[in-house]
């Protein structure tokens, strides 16, 4: 089932540039990256060869030890391995799962410079040490990041463009949606929080007439089943760091704070010990890394504190498939539950990762900040989420505090606007009601956070 994703207009704005680059398009496993360039190659080219390095013949692996130096023989290998005749600038080739093969990633150079063709490489893990290992990276590769299904995205596979729309139109127009409207804004966002934003996921729940959650679930299962046959593969010695954090998101972030306590995974342990971990679990794009910003101000990574980190899933569906793994049934029961908006267990858990999963995917780093007050030796202060605006003449930091429930208060954002008040260009309180604005803070409804 082929859905409607964000990402073809980059790949059709690429095209527009007649082969200056390739193109490099990195994501999670199972995100629908070879889904989309098979699609694109299909409707864009004449024709098109994709290369899946996980199942290629040696014959064309050989090709690009061998015969790069002769590229009439190197494309007349290719043709001849896919049957598929090449027109010189009306074929794409494309490098699936290149980082199994960093052989072909170091090619690009060369072939790009020959002009003949366009190029597009897909990959996860594009930037750890095994797979850059002994290559030189090609300046001529430009490269961009792709996500799981956003709000938008799924509500187009759920066939509700118009809501989406209007949701849009009151967004622009800072007003709330109807009632009526607002609350089936509301379900569909519950939906797409227990479904997520893989397409696997999301093809399972509309596939039949009766949408159903373990339809969904079992397909999730087996991509976290993946994920965790791959942190098993790791060749080094923070295997065991990278699953026992994999293993422990769900519990890190029932926590009230959310962040990682280091010491509680091991006695005197620290980030550094930890810094490979999370680099490749960032990079693998599992999950969206979250530092503190010490001292917030337009330009968040320079006063970066990374004694103090939170580890989001990349995709909110995943997360509660993680989190209620252990029995089918609790867990369908659980995902009703969350559906209804009565559940009983952390549910900000949920809204605050889907919150961040959006940040990210819109373009945002994650920076969070905390203040620890002496006097009273507690938190006096903590906002989920900073993101910075505008140039850096302007004063256009933002904090977003994000709250579940319809009942909440607003110490720690008022506190922080006080402190800060002359770096900030707007505040925003993400939550399950409706649209307002009041002394100078955004009251947005969670479905309307892939606006921001």
């Amino acid at each position: 089932m082929l859905f409607e994703r964000k990402i073809y207009s980059k790949l059709l704005t690429w095209k527009e540039r007649n082969g200056r680059t390739a193109l490099l398009i990195e994501g999670a496993r199972r995100v629908g990256k070879s889904t989309i360039v098979e699609e694109f190659g299909r409707r864009e080219y004449r024709s098109f060869i994709l290369i899946n390095f996980a199942e290629c013949p040696n014959m064309v692996k050989e090709a690009f030890i061998n015969n790069l130096s002769s590229l009439g023989s190197f494309f007349q290998i290719l043709s001849i391995a896919y049957d598929t005749d090449l027109f010189e600038r009306e074929s794409l080739i494309i490098f699936d799962e290149v980082q199994l093969y960093p052989k072909a990633r170091e090619a690009i150079k060369t072939l790009v410079k020959d002009g003949r063709f366009d190029y597009i490489e897909t990959g996860s893990l594009i930037s750890i040490k095994e797979n850059v290992k002994d290559i030189l990276i090609p300046s001529e590769e430009e490269s961009i990041k792709m996500y799981p299904m956003d709000f938008e995205e799924f509500s187009w596979a759920l066939g509700e463009e118009k809501l989406i729309e209007y949701i849009k139109e009151c967004f622009n127009g800072h007003k709330p949606l109807t009632t009526d409207l607002h609350r089936k804004a509301l379900s569909l966002f519950r939906e797409y929080m227990i479904v997520g934003g893989m397409p696997k996921s999301v093809e399972a729940y509309i596939s039949k007439d009766i949408k159903n959650f373990k339809d969904a679930d079992f397909e999730k299962q087996l991509i976290l089943k993946l994920y965790r046959s791959d942190i098993m593969k790791i060749d080094g010695k923070y295997k065991a760091k990278v699953l026992t954090i994999f293993d422990q998101i769900p519990s890190l972030l029932s926590r009230h704070e959310k962040r990682v306590v280091f010491s509680k995974i091991e006695k005197q342990s620290t980030f550094e010990k930890y810094e490979e971990t999370f680099f490749w679990l960032e990079d693998s794009m599992i999950t969206n890394i979250a530092f503190n910003t010490s001292d917030p101000e337009v330009g968040l990574s320079l006063n970066e504190d990374r004694t103090y980190v939170k580890c989001y899933m990349g995709d909110t569906g995943l997360l509660l498939s993680h989190t209620f793994d252990e029995n089918e049934e609790i867990a369908a029961e659980l995902y009703r539950e969350l559906f209804l908006g009565k559940l009983s267990i952390n549910e900000g858990m949920f809204f605050e990762n889907a919150i961040a999963q959006t940040l990210k995917t819109n373009g945002h780093r994650l920076f969070f900040y905390t203040h620890y007050d002496e006097q009273s030796k507690h938190n006096d202060i903590e906002i989920d989420f900073i993101i910075s605006k505008g140039g850096k003449t302007k004063n256009k930091i933002f904090p977003i505090e994000v709250k579940s429930s319809e009942k909440y208060s607003l110490k720690s954002l008022l506190r922080f606007k006080e402190k800060y008040s002359r770096r900030i260009g707007g505040a925003y309180i993400i939550h399950p009601k409706n649209y307002k604005e009041e002394d100078g803070i955004i009251f947005l409804p969670c479905y309307m956070a892939f606006l921001i």
